[in-house]
């Protein structure tokens, strides 16, 4: 392979973020039960907050809150959006979910499909 072609890997689908001001990320929201979650994700697909929200259920979480350890039942929400959203995220969990302090985990989505990495920015758009 000479210096000037790409890896096989690459080929398949460009980098998330090669040169481009649009991150994708995956956030992570969990929350008590299906209504809730249910509710969360359409909240965040309307005001163009994810592009696309999946429930898992049921998870089983296991954490540490006010010093004493406790296991829950909980759905998982996983939102496909856009780093520079993580804010209105925030605010809408805030306003929105019932727990104290709502989960909000993002991990950078560092390569995908083009047409499905297009398609995610355009939804948020």
């Amino acid at each position: 392979m000479s210096p000037e072609q790409p890896p096989a890997r690459e080929e398949a689908g460009r980098e998330a973020d090669a040169g481009r001001a649009f991150r994708a990320v995956l956030v992570t929201i969990a929350a008590p039960d299906e209504e809730t979650a249910r509710r969360l994700a359409r909240l965040l697909v309307e005001e163009r907050l994810a592009a696309c929200v999946q429930l898992v259920d049921p998870i089983r979480s296991v954490y540490r809150w006010k010093g004493a350890v406790q296991e829950e039942a909980e759905v998982l929400l996983l939102a496909k959006s856009s780093q520079s959203l993580l804010p209105r995220i925030d605010e809408l969990l805030r306003r929105e979910h019932p727990y104290e302090l709502p989960e909000l985990a993002a991990v950078p989505i560092v390569a995908g499909s083009p047409a499905y990495l297009e398609w995610l920015e355009e939804c948020l758009g």
